[in-house]
């Protein structure tokens, strides 16, 4: 096995296994310390704690998802097997993501008085997911991007990470999770389009993480691994930020997910990646 296989095989075990631990497991009790008979011992570093998110039906049914289908196969199995393979000649694009990537409806067709979705003529498959975090994403790749036999891969995703949506995680957590995601499309001969994740000022089903920095610091890992490894980079938060470095009111009604408007940049924006992709 390789260094890239090994490090894809560790990082999907990783993922798999750690969030159903973080839901499951439970302290152990710790016995009485005999003063005098036990040595001194530094108190152990502090652990990361989950955020609780709001307890309504929303919450609850995400989290009984993730115990029993984690990374929701189910979500697109029959549609991933009745797509089929590209027709000759056909690029298709596969879009990987969370809430804002589903929330895209490019693939839309023409209704009354509205126009058909900016992406609606072209082989274009929407495959994200509302909540869904990086681990999540990794054990999906495969059946929902590698399967469809895409010409490019575009990547939208950390934000939920940062929000804790599946338990706590690091920064080099969703790097690897990115990082892994890529390698895969590139063992399979997927060009790889990787977007900055939005700004966001807060969240407002996780009030007080203070996202802002944590996205910059992110994004910055983004553009440097992808100028690294010759991966096209699509910067939608330099393009949408507000002086607050968040999504602003005209672009967002919440401030994380992009109304028309806010999809009106992304569109030109990731077109453009996705014609650079293309021809490498």
């Amino acid at each position: 096995m390789n260094r890239i296989s090994s490090r894809i095989a560790v990082a999907i075990l990783a993922v798999a296994a750690g969030p159903i631990f973080a839901l499951q497991q439970t302290p152990l009790a710790q016995p009485a310390q005999e003063p005098g008979n036990v040595p001194e011992t530094k108190a152990p570093a502090p652990t990361q704690v989950a955020p609780k998110h709001p307890d309504n039906d929303y919450w609850r049914k995400h989290d009984q998802q993730l115990l029993t289908d984690f990374p929701w196969l189910a979500r697109f199995k029959e549609d991933d097997v009745k797509l089929g393979p590209p027709a000759p000649g056909e690029k298709r694009v596969v879009f990987m993501g969370d809430s804002i990537t589903e929330g895209w409806h490019f693939d839309a067709p023409a209704a009354a008085n509205k126009p058909a979705g900016v992406f609606a003529a072209k082989p274009y498959i929407n495959r994200g997911i509302s909540g869904q975090t990086t681990p999540q994403m990794v054990l999906r790749f495969h059946q929902d991007v590698i399967n469809l036999q895409p010409k490019v891969v575009v990547i939208l995703a950390g934000t939920n990470d940062i929000a804790g949506n599946t338990g706590p995680m690091t920064p080099e957590e969703t790097e690897n999770n990115l990082a892994a995601m890529a390698e895969i499309a590139t063992q399979n001969h997927i060009a790889l389009v990787l977007c900055s994740i939005l700004p966001a000022y807060d969240y407002p089903w996780q009030p007080g993480l203070t996202p802002a920095p944590k996205i910059d610091a992110l994004n910055a890992w983004i553009k440097d691994y992808a100028a690294q490894h010759n991966y096209v980079y699509v910067d939608y938060h330099s393009a949408m930020k507000d002086a607050r470095d968040g999504l602003p009111a005209n672009l967002s009604k919440d401030g994380v997910h992009p109304t028309e408007a806010g999809y009106e940049i992304m569109a030109p924006l990731v077109e453009a990646g996705i014609s650079k992709a293309m021809k490498q």
